[in-house]
């Protein structure tokens, strides 16, 4: 059975729309995360900014092994957002080897559900 799967995401929630044979089913993600700061600055060891972030890259990381786990298994996966996470989201699928799909992402700015839901239905519909 094939399941075809897209999202808008970026780093503080995600919107999925899961599309099966028999409907759709829609889940929302929060990342509980806070907006990352990032800081220039002179070659320290362990600075505050260093340990921030790395705290924000293990925070991202749970968050999109919480995305993929909600993905399920879809074999073709539309991936679309306003920044940097939807490609950092593509390449964690791509590089995961359990997955054997094809993923594919677009730029968008903000989406309500209903834009999304409609976005994911065309995208799928004009590819069959």
């Amino acid at each position: 059975m094939k399941t075809d799967a897209g999202l808008w995401i970026d780093h503080r929630n995600a919107v999925v729309v899961i599309l099966k044979e028999k409907g759709e089913e829609t889940k929302h993600i929060n990342s509980n995360m806070e907006k990352h700061v990032r800081f220039g600055g002179g070659a320290q060891g362990n600075t505050e900014e260093d340990i921030r972030d790395r705290r924000f890259a293990n925070h991202l990381n749970k968050y999109y092994d919480e995305v993929i786990t909600c993905l399920g298994n879809a074999t073709s996966i539309l991936v679309f957002g306003p920044g940097e996470a939807k490609v950092e989201l593509k390449n964690r699928i791509e590089n995961d080897k359990i997955k054997n799909c094809s993923v594919n992402i677009e730029t968008v700015d903000k989406m309500t559900d209903n834009q999304i839901e409609s976005k994911v239905r065309n995208y799928f519909l004009q590819s069959v």
